[in-house]
């Protein structure tokens, strides 16, 4: 069941088309909905560049167990974003598209295979570099997210790419609850918050990424970037809109949603 699930996310994020309905039977539980992105993880055509994560809130929660999910970022999904030069991303035409104002870190070394269970400042220590930058969350499912935690894992965490910003100087010594974002959407503020909007701040997030993937066999790899979550927010857009993101004392970043085109011999490009 799990392969034909993820097969028909794959051919239709390949295909550039929307689906319906959630393909076959909502996960119930964490270990299903994995067990789905990981087949899907497999038949992309592409390699893991790292991980976005997202939140999990109540009821899902309670029935979960975790508040947060994560799911992969595909090397051909990142995309630099220059400060205010406008930059395009595709999304799914009839199914869901959204900006968010992410950190994102840059690890600068292999996590150990061995180690599962994950701190704050041990995560710290593996990170190169911290970003700004927007993760273009999408799925050809537009109701992934009234779906639930467990479809939105299903669909590679309802990630369609991320636009990498620059880094932010010597951000270790650089005040958290400092950092704050706004993102507008065709001139109009939909969102504010900062990198304390979400529990823990940034290195929460990534110590809770580090610690899901190494419990799935997954460590993570020097290079690797991590989104580190949403900080105002999950904010819908539609083919044509532009998007800018504040990040105040660090950059602006600009970006415009297109139409996703079909992968050429988007069969072929399934992997098998």
């Amino acid at each position: 069941m799990n392969d034909a699930i993820a097969e028909q996310f794959v051919r239709a994020r390949l295909d550039a088309t929307a689906l319906a309905d959630f393909p076959g039977t909502m996960p119930a539980t964490l270990n299903t909905a994995y067990s789905y992105q990981d087949r899907a993880i497999a038949l992309w055509p592409d390699f893991v560049a790292g991980w976005k994560v997202g939140r999990i809130g109540a009821p899902w929660l309670e029935r979960l167990g975790e508040d947060r999910l994560v799911g992969p970022i595909f090397r051909r999904g990142i995309r630099l974003a220059p400060p205010e030069q406008l930059v395009e991303f595709p999304v799914f035409e009839g199914g869901f598209a959204a900006v968010e104002a992410e950190f994102v870190f840059r690890l600068g070394a292999d996590a150990p295979s061995d180690k599962v269970h994950w701190t704050p400042e041990e995560a710290s220590r593996l990170a190169m570099a911290l970003h700004i930058g927007i993760e273009t969350a999408g799925s050809p499912l537009a109701s992934i997210n009234d779906l639930g935690g467990a479809v939105v894992i299903s669909d590679f965490g309802n990630n369609a790419g991320l636009l990498l910003g620059p880094v932010i100087p010597d951000w270790r010594k650089v005040a958290f609850d400092s950092l704050h974002t706004e993102v507008f959407i065709e001139g109009k503020s939909v969102g504010r918050g900062g990198a304390m909007s979400l529990p823990g701040g940034p290195l929460a997030g990534l110590a809770f990424a580090l610690s899901r993937c190494a419990r799935r066999g997954l460590p993570m790899k020097s290079g690797y970037v991590v989104s580190t979550g949403a900080t105002t927010g999950v904010h819908n857009i539609r083919i044509g809109q532009e998007s800018r993101v504040v990040f105040a004392g660090c950059g602006e970043l600009l970006c415009r949603a297109v139409p996703a085109q079909k992968a050429p011999s988007a069969q072929k490009a399934l992997r098998t």
